[in-house]
């Protein structure tokens, strides 16, 4: 059985030119359309059903950085996610564990 994993991207780009946003842009798109969703402001999170998929997905990551900027990723289990403690703010649905539902085929 595969282990459920979060990655956890933490990202500082720049801004300050016409160029610099829209690279910053595109690097923001392309996490939304690779399946994470915004944790906080530059902190986007996804769900990987085991290291294949997070190995996957890092090459993925890997190949849509842009030129400029400071971004990092942490890889989680999600059990360790889930001792995640939110200090101050609201409760988001995103932040509760990944449900996984097993399929049977007879």
């Amino acid at each position: 059985m595969s282990k459920f994993m979060r990655m956890i991207v933490f990202f500082d780009l720049p801004v300050q030119t016409k160029a610099e946003r829209r690279h910053a842009t595109a690097f923001r798109n392309f996490l939304l359309k690779d399946g994470y969703h915004m944790l906080q402001f530059s902190v986007y999170a996804r769900v990987c059903n085991g290291s294949d998929a997070v190995k996957k997905h890092e090459g993925r990551l890997r190949a849509s950085l842009p030129p400029n900027g400071s971004i990092r990723l942490l890889v989680v289990t999600e059990k360790q996610y889930q001792s995640i403690q939110i200090l101050l703010g609201n409760y988001q649905p995103e932040d509760a564990p990944f449900a996984c539902e097993q399929l049977s085929f007879f």
